[in-house]
């Protein structure tokens, strides 16, 4: 259950006179629930129909405290059940539209067999190719494209880690501006630099004899990658002088 900040100091301190919050101050009430959410997954959300916060005149976001559950809820759904964005927004649609409606299930339901039976169960942080291309809305010969470009990698089983989802949407984000998947390299070839600048920082703590201290590697890693990213962003707006709201 999400805790939304209803004034005083701390995160209320953010929000406006009539409730509403920054862009900050949601991802500060997501986190405790959610550790890896940032705000360029916020921004994607929001850019894909899952969340329609108000805009200031200076077109800064605010989001109201049903903005924020309903983030929680798509994230649940994505965390839990491996839906594509396209059914969990037609399912919370149907929902506040008062419609009796089940949670969809990933996968197609034989005759006879409930959904829980047909759910997949998928593994944690993994999500099928079927799924990836119908979260993405591309074809398979755009997805082995990518994957050609190294944009896009399958595990061995042949399953993609969960996060290749945010991945393909902006790929296909990106293209609508007419920038291919060839001019990506650049940046994942900047991705991987910063993973490896990150990887030999906590290699030590993955190496170390106690188990606490090697479980703390996977805490540290995170914070890292959230510190890297940020910094990437903030030197591509000073690059081109802009600042996102």
């Amino acid at each position: 259950m999400l805790h939304t900040p209803s004034g005083g100091a701390g995160h209320g301190a953010a929000a406006t006179d009539s409730g509403l919050m920054s862009i900050g101050t949601v991802l500060n009430v997501l986190r405790d629930e959610f550790p890896d959410i940032s705000i360029s997954k916020i921004r994607f959300l929001e850019s894909e129909g899952l969340v329609e916060p108000r805009r200031t005149p200076a077109g800064y976001r605010k989001f109201s405290a049903r903005d924020v559950e309903r983030l929680g809820q798509v994230l649940r759904m994505q965390r839990d059940h491996y839906l594509p964005l396209k059914v969990i927004r037609e399912h919370l649609d149907a929902v506040e539209r008062g419609e009796a409606v089940p949670l969809p299930t990933v996968g197609p339901q034989r005759d006879g067999e409930t959904a829980e039976a047909a759910a997949p169960g998928p593994t944690v942080g993994r999500i099928g190719r079927d799924e990836l291309l119908a979260a993405a809305g591309v074809e398979d010969r755009e997805l082995k494209e990518w994957e050609s470009y190294g944009l896009l990698s399958p595990l061995p089983d042949g399953a993609y880690d969960a996060e290749a989802v945010t991945v393909a949407s902006l790929v296909v984000q990106l293209g609508r501006f007419g920038i291919e998947p060839r001019h990506l390299r650049v940046m994942k070839a900047a991705a991987d630099r910063d993973a490896g600048l990150v990887d030999q920082v906590v290699a030590p703590l993955k190496r170390h004899r106690n188990p606490q201290t090697r479980a703390h590697a996977e805490a540290r890693t995170k914070e890292l990658a959230g510190l890297a990213v940020q910094l990437h962003a903030a030197l591509v707006q000073t690059a081109l002088g802009v600042r996102l709201p």
